[in-house]
């Protein structure tokens, strides 16, 4: 959630809302400390997303092959957890497409490749992307310090885009989400990058030189910003604000972390293209 302007329909920047999002963040933050813990929270955002973008697919006409969803998400998790997901992926990527094909068929024939796709989808949108931070928490040494690093950037990401949108926030950054601004998104690229600059000249824990995290701060905050887009544009579809009130003035969970998705993804792949990660693997 970033990049916004305050408005008609929009969640005001309230205490309640604050409040809830500290301790958000705080719980959250507090499980990095104990990699089981962590797992198992990735694991329950995974599940209770799924069930939030399950609803949106029964707005949509075609639920999803909910059961086969579950399974792929929760083995995604586990497997990372475990360290077996690079051995077992694609085994368990072909018991998904399959389960998906062979179960809708004793359903409605009307929607059928709909509810298959949106199974696929659902698996790979969720369950494989929330892997990426299960591979950063499993590093050596180093994965503790890059963990805190990656959720702080893209809570930056999706807090500065919000206050400069709402601030100084004018042109309009896409149609898709209309209160979203150019000035919030780009606000909060320069934010996001000087501070995961600083804090790779400061922290020598994270083993990154400042250019590196300049780099990885960059990257990371378009992915989240992109994120947010992306599910922007599946409510926008469905015809919904939110994709649920589980968190009081933040909308759904898949609200609250739909910039984690591609955030984690683009955080750990920026690593491996910088050749860090390959370094501590």
């Amino acid at each position: 959630m970033s990049a916004g302007v305050a408005g008609a329909g929009a969640h005001p920047i309230t205490v309640r809302r604050v409040v809830v999002g500290l301790i958000v963040a705080i719980v959250g933050l507090a499980t990095v400390f104990v990699p089981w813990l962590f797992f198992l929270l990735i694991l329950i955002i995974g599940l209770t997303s799924l069930y939030e973008l399950n609803a949106l697919c029964e707005i949509k006409g075609q639920p999803l092959e909910y059961p086969v969803a579950v399974f792929g998400v929760a083995a995604y998790v586990i497997l990372a957890a475990v360290g077996r997901l690079h051995t077992w992926e694609g085994a368990l990527l072909a018991a998904v497409t399959i389960a998906s094909f062979s179960i809708g068929m004793y359903g409605e024939q009307q929607g059928y490749f709909a509810r298959t796709a949106y199974t696929l989808l659902a698996v790979l949108y969720i369950g494989k992307l929330l892997t990426y931070f299960v591979f950063i928490r499993s590093v050596p040494v180093v994965g503790f310090f890059w963990t805190l690093y990656v959720v702080v950037l893209i809570a930056l990401t999706d807090i500065f885009g919000m206050l400069i949108g709402t601030l100084i926030g004018r042109h309009q950054l896409t149609k898709i989400s209309p209160r979203k601004t150019v000035e919030g998104s780009l606000g909060a690229l320069v934010v996001v990058t000087a501070v995961a600059s600083l804090a790779a000249l400061w922290l020598p824990q994270l083993r990154l030189e400042w250019w590196q995290g300049a780099t990885v701060g960059f990257l990371t905050c378009i992915a989240a910003q992109a994120g947010d887009l992306a599910e922007s544009a599946l409510k926008r579809d469905a015809g919904v604000k939110d994709t649920g009130t589980m968190i009081q003035g933040h909308g759904g969970v898949l609200d609250r972390f739909d910039s984690y998705l591609f955030g984690g993804m683009a955080f750990f792949g920026t690593l491996h293209l910088l050749g860090v990660m390959q370094v501590w693997m």
